[in-house]
C-alpha cells in the first residue's frame, strides 16, 4: 500500500481508547444520513429516560389519591387529580417510553450494521494485502472464526457505547438528585454506595471472566480450524482410513471448549448472584428507612411505593450496566485477534513513489538476485539471466533448487534481499503491485478453482469479458468440446477447489483464463508435472498456443516440455549450474543430460507398463469372447 491507513489498537486494559478508535465507525465520515440517525436515536433515548422517571411519580400520586392523601393543587389540572386518571397516565407513560426505545433501536440499526460491514470489508481487504508468507503460516479455519467473532464484537461495542452507556449514567444522576432533594442525604448516600459497590463488583468479576472467555475462544478457534482442515482434505482422510483419528482430534478440541464454556456459564451465575446480593442489601436498607418514615408520619404510603418503584427502575440500568460492561469487555476480547490482524504489516508494499509498470516489450531480467525465506538457509545465490521479449526461457533443476521461488519473486509475493528483477528495465519493487500482476499471467502446477461455474472461473482472468470472449478462450485452451457435452455446459459447477474436474480439465480451465487475461508476460510454473504423459502432451499443445509471441518463463520438472525453449537454465542449490539450448546441454553431458536420461528411462518404463496392461486387457477380452 502506498499509504497505510490508520490502524485500530485493541487494548483490553484500556477499553476507552479502543472505543475512541472506533468512533469513526460510529460517526461515519461522508454519511450525513447515518450521523443524523445517531443524533435522533440519542435524542429519543434521552427523552425516554426523562419519561421513564415520570412513572414512579404517577404511581406515587395514584397511591396517595387512593388514600386521600394527594395534594396536587397548583401542579396538575383538577381533572387529572383522580386516581383512575393517574393510573391511566402511569401506563401511558410506560407505553410512550417503550415506543421511544423501539424508535431509537430502529434508527440505529443501520448505523451498527454499517460499522460491521466497513470493518469486515477492511479486514477482508487487509488479508489480501498481506504476504504469501503470512497465509502459508496461518490456517484458514482459524482466520475465518476470528473475523466472524470480531465483526460480532464490533456490533456489540458500537451499539452499547452509543446508545446505552452515557444515557444510563445520566439516569443514575437524575435518580440520585431525586432522592437527595425529595428524601434527604441519607437516601443519596445509600444509593451512591449501592451503585458504586455494584459497579466495582461487576468490573472485578467481569475482568476475571475475560480470561475464561479467551480460553473458550481459543478452544473454539482450534476446533474450527481442525474441522475445516480435515474437510478440505477429505480425500486424504479416506485414503488412509483415518476418520477415527480425525474425529478424536476434533473431539479433544471440543472437550477443551466444553470445559471452558462450562466455566463461562458458572462464573456468570456467581456474577449474577453477587449483583443480586449487593442490590438487595441496598434496597432493603432504603425500604426500611422509608417504612419507618411512613410509620412516623413523615412519608405517605405513596412515598414508600415511590421509593420502591424508583429502586426497581434503577435496578434495570444497574443490571444493564453490568451487562454492557461484560458485553463490551467480551466484545473487546473477541476483536483482539481481529485487530491484531489489522496491525500486521504487509511484508511487500508499494514504494511511496511507485508508478504503474510501462510494458513496451516485456523483457525480463534477473540481476544478481539473492533470496532466502530463512536467513539461515539461502535459496537463491546470485542468479542472473534474461528472458528476451517474446522468447521462452525455461528453468529446470532438482527439487529445492529454487525454481518456483523465481516466479514468486517476479510476482512480488516476496522481495529480493539483494540484486534486482526488472521488466523492460523497470525494477519490479518500484512499480505498483497491481500493474505488475496485471501484466503477468500464471498457469500453476496446482490449479485451485473457485466453487462456482466453469464460465466464472474462466472469466476470472478478465471479469468484464463477454460470453464470446470466454468461449474463444475455451476454444484456444482445447476445453470447449468437453464443456459443451456437459449437461449444464459453461454453467457447470466445478465444486470445492475444482474437485469435480480432473487434473487435466482444471489445467485447461487455468489456461483458458490466462488466455482471456492476455498478459504480455507469462509464467508456467510446473504446469504439467502432476499430469500423466498423454494428458501432458495435450496440455503442452495448449500451452504452446498461449506462450506464442509472449515473454515466457517456464518452471519445469519434466524436461520433455522445455525442448523447444530458446534457452534452458539449470539450477542447482540456488545457483546456475548450466545454461543453453536443449541440444547444447545434451552435448555437454552434464547435469541436464543426466536428468534427461533418467526422465527418458522413466517415461519409457511408464509407456511399456501401459502397453503391457493394454495387451493383458485385450487378452482377457479375447478369452471371454464366444467361439464362432
Amino acid at each position: 500500500m502506498a499509504e497505510r491507513k490508520k490502524t485500530i489498537s485493541a487494548d483490553s486494559k484500556n477499553p476507552l481508547q479502543t472505543i475512541i478508535n472506533l468512533w469513526p465507525y460510529m460517526w461515519p465520515e461522508g454519511r450525513m444520513d447515518l450521523r443524523m440517525r445517531v443524533v435522533w436515536a440519542s435524542v429519543y433515548l434521552l427523552i425516554s429516560k426523562f419519561v421513564l422517571l415520570l412513572v414512579p411519580y404517577f404511581f406515587k400520586w395514584s397511591i396517595d389519591a387512593l388514600n386521600g392523601k394527594l395534594d396536587m393543587q397548583g401542579i396538575l389540572p383538577t381533572f387529572m387529580i383522580g386516581a383512575i386518571a393517574l393510573v391511566i397516565a402511569t401506563n401511558i407513560t410506560r407505553l410512550l417510553q417503550l415506543g421511544l426505545n423501539q424508535l431509537r433501536d430502529s434508527l440505529f440499526a443501520s448505523v451498527g450494521q454499517y460499522a460491521v460491514r466497513q470493518l469486515a470489508f477492511r479486514t477482508f481487504v487487509h488479508m489480501h494485502q498481506l504476504s504469501l508468507r503470512f497465509h502459508l503460516e496461518r490456517k484458514t479455519g482459524g482466520l475465518s472464526r476470528i473475523i466472524e467473532r470480531g465483526t460480532k464484537g464490533i456490533e456489540t461495542i458500537v451499539r452499547f457505547t452509543i446508545l446505552n452507556t452515557i444515557p444510563t449514567f445520566i439516569e443514575f444522576l437524575l435518580t440520585a438528585i431525586i432522592f437527595w432533594r425529595g428524601y434527604g442525604f441519607s437516601y443519596l448516600a445509600i444509593t451512591a454506595a449501592t451503585v458504586w459497590l455494584y459497579i466495582w463488583f461487576t468490573v472485578r468479576a467481569s475482568d476475571w471472566r475475560i480470561s475464561i472467555r479467551r480460553s473458550m475462544n481459543d478452544s473454539d478457534t482450534e476446533a474450527n480450524t481442525k474441522a475445516i482442515d480435515s474437510l478440505l482434505n477429505f480425500e486424504t482422510v479416506k485414503y488412509f482410513g483415518n476418520e477415527e483419528m480425525e474425529a478424536r482430534r476434533f473431539d479433544q478440541s471440543m472437550e477443551r471448549y466444553e470445559k471452558a464454556a462450562t466455566d463461562v456459564w458458572t462464573s456468570l451465575g456467581w456474577l449474577n448472584f453477587g449483583q443480586g446480593v449487593i442490590f438487595g442489601l441496598g434496597t432493603t436498607v432504603m425500604m426500611v428507612l422509608s417504612a419507618y418514615a411512613v410509620l412516623n408520619g413523615k412519608q405517605t404510603v405513596g412515598d414508600f411505593v415511590f421509593v420502591n418503584s424508583l429502586l426497581l427502575q434503577l435496578s434495570v440500568p444497574l443490571n444493564f450496566i453490568g451487562f454492557v460492561y461484560r458485553e463490551i469487555r467480551q466484545g473487546l476480547t473477541d476483536i483482539e485477534a481481529m485487530f491484531d490482524l489489522l496491525e500486521v504489516e504487509p511484508e511487500v508494499k508499494d514504494a511511496p513513489d511507485a508508478v504503474d509498470l510501462d510494458i513496451s516489450r516485456g523483457a525480463i531480467a534477473f540481476n544478481d538476485v539473492h533470496f532466502a525465506y530463512d536467513p539461515a538457509r539461502p535459496i537463491l545465490k546470485g542468479i542472473s539471466f534474461e528472458v528476451p521479449a517474446g522468447k521462452t526461457v525455461a528453468v529446470v533443476g532438482p527439487s529445492g533448487a529454487g525454481k518456483s521461488t523465481l516466479s514468486r519473486l517476479l510476482y512480488r509475493f516476496y522481495d529480493v534481499q539483494e540484486g534486482a528483477i526488472t521488466i523492460d528495465g523497470q525494477d519490479v519493487r518500484k512499480v505498483t503491485q497491481k500493474s505488475l500482476r496485471t501484466a503477468i499471467g500464471m498457469v500453476p502446477q496446482d490449479t485451485v478453482l473457485f466453487n462456482d461455474t466453469i464460465a466464472y472461473n474462466i472469466r476470472y482472468g478478465r471479469p468484464g469479458a463477454d460470453e464470446a470472449a470466454v468461449m474463444a478462450a475455451a476454444d484456444a485452451a482445447q476445453i470447449s468440446h468437453f464443456i459443451r457435452i456437459l449437461p449444464e455446459g459453461f454453467d457447470t459447477k466445478v465444486g470445492e477447489r475444482g474437485l469435480k474436474l480432473s487434473g487435466g480439465e482444471k489445467q485447461r480451465v487455468a489456461i483458458a483464463r490466462t488466455i482471456l487475461k492476455a498478459p504480455p508476460v507469462l509464467i508456467l510454473d510446473e504446469a504439467t508435472s502432476a499430469l500423466d504423459t498423454t494428458t501432458e502432451r495435450e496440455i503442452q499443445a495448449a500451452l504452446d498456443v498461449v506462450s506464442k509471441n509472449r515473454t515466457t518463463l517456464v518452471i519445469a520438472h519434466r524436461l520433455s516440455t522445455v525442448i523447444g525453449a530458446d534457452e534452458i537454465i539449470v539450477l542447482k542449490s540456488g545457483e546456475i549450474a548450466e545454461r543453453g539450448t536443449h541440444a547444447e546441454l545434451l552435448a555437454r553431458n552434464g547435469l541436464y543430460a543426466s536428468m534427461w536420461d533418467r526422465q527418458r528411462e522413466a517415461t519409457q518404463a511408464e509407456e511399456h507398463l501401459k502397453q503391457v496392461r493394454e495387451n493383458d486387457e485385450l487378452g482377457v477380452v479375447n478369452r471371454l469372447a464366444p467361439a464362432t
